[in-house]
């Protein structure tokens, strides 16, 4: 059992994550709603879109959990003064990589494209909401940035409140440019894509506004980061982000490979996708409470405990997901027909979605660890693990299963149930063996 001042420390942390979390759930599952209203073919645009630049700036995401980990080591050293020194780098590096990355993949995107879909009114419509999206990759890198540092000083209240400021102007946003309301021009798909640009830019600036009050005191902007906190960061930052680009071209390829079973298959994966971020987000909430409190330990010089917080979290995470799992189980066509308009999409994403609901719990550990791991420095195993699990086990059985022994969507998804099962497993036992706790950060 988890003593009640346990779970207060847990909750305090995760619960503002979660919230920010479940509320980018919900804008995804409004979008997916919105832009459903278009038809199949705008859902699946948007599906693949979105996917291909979860991997184009997979590599800026990662600096989330690298500055984080290195904030949480420095607060249990007491060193302050440093705090904010990981976030300036974070600055830095994303302005580095972001940079020539949005202009790289802005033109390579329609050539891209062709490559990912044998449906032409997909690629019409899926390579300017793709390049209106890829715009933004610096300010991603940025509010990544923050996201991390929020977290490890413990101030996730901070990174709740500007999520939902950003959310709620990207309904706003997508309302109006989707639809054309208002005077605005009717965009459709592309609306979409412009308005989640938008709201991201609008959070890089409340967070910089936000930092410059609450973060100076610990070196916020007060000059260019050392190189020993560059080295650093790079270090960790380079596993977690070839993590991250993995994990992200996975996804495109599940596209690529649900693409060739039919588009009816794409648009239910594309929302499938979305629904199962509902049941993660969350696990990613408690996983980064476990990053900061297993950091925090480690600085401290505490493994034990160290330990003891990963188990804690992992049993929250359990209890909370099992809850969250329970609708999807009970209704599955109640909540699909919200976000899907044709009978035989919904009947082809039914399936699937039992499938997920069943085993969510056993992910959501799965998801704790990884980033409990992250936290002890360990980026490297994690990006072993994820690569090996979803590139060798998952993606190629998937691909066997859907196209070429057509088993069909609910194939494709048993197999990423699979691999998702096996990963878990792992992640417990790297946390369960402590190798962790000698790497420095």
């Amino acid at each position: 059992m988890i003593s009640r001042a346990r779970l207060t420390i847990i909750l305090n942390l995760a619960l503002p994550i979660i919230g920010g979390m479940l509320s980018q759930n919900i804008l995804n599952l409004v979008d997916a709603a919105m832009v459903g209203t278009l038809g199949s073919t705008s859902l699946a645009a948007v599906g693949l879109g979105s996917y291909v630049n979860f991997m184009a700036t997979a590599v800026l995401i990662g600096l989330g959990s690298s500055v984080q980990a290195m904030v949480a080591r420095r607060k249990g050293e007491e060193r302050s003064s440093e705090l904010a020194a990981p976030l300036n780098g974070g600055f830095l590096l994303a302005l580095l990589v972001g940079l020539p990355l949005a202009f790289g993949m802005y033109y390579i995107a329609p050539a891209l494209f062709y490559l990912l879909s044998p449906d032409p009114a997909v690629v019409a419509e899926s390579v300017p909401y793709f390049q209106v999206r890829v715009i933004a990759a610096i300010a991603i890198g940025i509010n990544f940035s923050f996201r991390g540092y929020w977290a490890g000083v413990g101030m996730t209240r901070v990174y709740l409140i500007t999520l939902l400021t950003m959310h709620g102007c990207n309904v706003v946003f997508n309302y109006l440019l989707i639809f054309g309301k208002f005077g605005v021009p009717e965009l459709g798909s592309f609306g979409a894509g412009l308005a989640t640009t938008l709201s991201i830019c609008l959070g890089s600036c409340i967070y910089f506004f936000i930092a410059l009050r609450r973060a100076k005191p610990h070196g916020f902007m007060s000059g260019m980061p050392g190189m020993e906190t560059v080295k650093a960061m790079i270090l960790l930052a380079m596993p977690s982000a070839t993590q991250q680009f993995l994990v992200a071209a996975g996804s495109t390829c599940l596209f690529w490979i649900v693409g060739q079973v039919g588009t009816n298959e794409m648009a239910a994966a594309s929302v499938l996708v979305n629904l199962t971020l509902v049941a993660f987000l969350p696990s990613m909430g408690l996983g980064l409470a476990a990053l900061s409190l297993t950091g925090e330990a480690l600085g401290r010089k505490q493994p034990e405990a160290a330990k003891q917080w990963g188990w804690d979290v992992v049993k929250v995470a359990m209890v909370f997901i099992g809850m969250i799992s329970l609708p999807a189980l009970a209704a599955p066509n109640l909540i699909l027909v919200g976000f899907l308009h044709d009978p035989e999409v919904v009947a082809l994403a039914r399936g699937p979605l039992l499938l997920l609901a069943a085993t969510v719990v056993i992910d959501s550990a799965g998801i704790v660890l990884m980033n409990a791991l992250l936290g002890a420095g360990a980026a490297r195993q994690v990006m072993i693990v994820s690569a090996a699990t979803q590139w060798i086990v998952g993606l190629p059985l998937a691909y066997l299963a859907g196209p070429v022994f057509g088993f069909g969507l609910m194939g494709i998804w048993f197999c990423l149930i699979g691999f998702r099962t096996l990963q878990a497993g792992l992640f417990t036992g790297l946390w369960a063996k402590g190798r962790w706790a000698d790497i420095k950060v």
